[in-house]
């Protein structure tokens, strides 16, 4: 009887874009991996630190269109895992966030597919780091939500209900294109529409775009190109602040170093 050959299929994070934000594991498997089965959204830098010899194929979905159906995916990778192939299931940001990695868990599990999840910068903070605000803030804001306004086909949008009050920061993936009705919903739940948010697009790659609004203008902010994360909260408010010249910080003391004691 031929023995089965055991491959391995890692779910990776491949950051919000920005090749220097992989973590060193990701990059590691990209380097070893047989196959990569990739996202649409996944940077083309990225992509271009896998080498030539390994299988690369595209399985994401832009707006909707899908090229490979979930379904189609889940046999892609148990299938080449069987072979005993390192198979990379390569996604943009974190891959256990908004990125069907359970119904993908779950593919792998009924198949007997061994797993392993690594995790990577999800856009939320890409985005926050790059925009230079915090996320929470001990005077502002101390919960943070991370939220979708995007449902599966057929579906009804999850219920916000209770989730969001004036110190929550919401950052809200895919946001969609009514940011009209996004703002009325958000507001229905608990937010001001004085309530400053940002929205950024592609961060922290060369392409990102940042628009500082209030919920209540939502509705006339520009459509960036997907990728885009909505933030949502009173930390939004430190985008704009500016400190020209550092006045109001006192004088900077000098801080004078002996390098030959520091073994310089």
């Amino acid at each position: 009887m031929t023995a089965v050959a055991k491959g391995k299929v890692y779910l990776v994070g491949a950051g919000p874009g920005d090749p220097g934000l992989l973590t060193v594991e990701a990059l590691r498997l990209l380097q070893t991996a047989d196959v990569v089965f990739h996202d649409d959204l996944v940077s083309a830098e990225i992509l271009a630190l896998i080498p030539e010899q390994v299988y690369i194929e595209n399985v994401g979905k832009r707006c909707g269109h899908a090229r490979v159906g979930q379904q189609q995916i889940h046999w892609l990778m148990i299938n080449a895992a069987r072979e005993g192939w390192a198979v990379v299931r390569l996604k943009s940001g974190d891959p256990l966030l908004f990125g069907r990695a359970g119904e993908e868990i779950e593919a792998l599990r009924e198949a007997g597919v061994e797993y392993e999840a690594v995790p990577g910068i999800t856009a939320a903070f890409g985005a926050a780091a790059r925009a230079g605000i915090p996320l929470t803030d001990r005077r502002l804001a101390s919960k943070l939500v991370f939220l979708s306004n995007h449902q599966c086909a057929g579906g009804s949008l999850f219920d916000w209900e209770g989730a969001l009050s004036a110190d929550t920061t919401a950052v809200i993936y895919m946001p969609g294109a009514d940011y009209e009705e996004l703002a009325a919903r958000l507001c229905r739940q608990g937010f001001s529409f004085k309530t400053p948010c940002l929205l950024v697009s592609h961060a922290t790659t060369a392409h990102q775009q940042v628009h500082v609004t209030k919920l209540a203008s939502l509705a006339e902010a520009p459509r960036f190109a997907a990728p885009v994360v909505l933030i949502v909260g009173a930390v939004a408010a430190f985008y704009e602040r500016q400190i020209p010249g550092c006045t109001g910080l006192g004088e900077i003391p000098r801080l004078d170093l002996d390098l030959e004691l520091a073994g310089a």
